[in-house]
């Protein structure tokens, strides 16, 4: 399963993610999404774990709990939507 992981704060790394979400079982991979122009955190990420059981239990346990001050927010990934791409940059 793959489980949105949102207000992150900007400090949590994917080292972070993986530890929290360890307790239940599991995890595949965690990232933290970044911006491509700062290389700053965008203040979510993903957790995959494969075990759904576990992954079920890690977001019920970890929903509003409190991760450097913030809290979290925290729920089965959608998949993502195909969108038409636009140019970037001056027109």
């Amino acid at each position: 399963m793959n489980i949105y992981v949102g207000n992150l704060p900007y400090s949590a790394t994917k080292e972070d993610l993986s530890e929290l979400f360890s307790g239940f079982g599991a995890v595949g991979r965690a990232t933290v999404v970044m911006d491509r122009e700062t290389n700053r955190s965008k203040g979510f990420g993903f957790v995959e774990m494969a075990d759904d059981a576990a992954a079920t239990a890690a977001i019920e346990a970890l929903n509003n709990t409190d991760l450097h001050g913030r809290a979290l927010r925290v729920n089965e990934a959608k998949p993502r939507e195909d969108r038409p791409r636009t140019p970037r940059g001056p027109r």
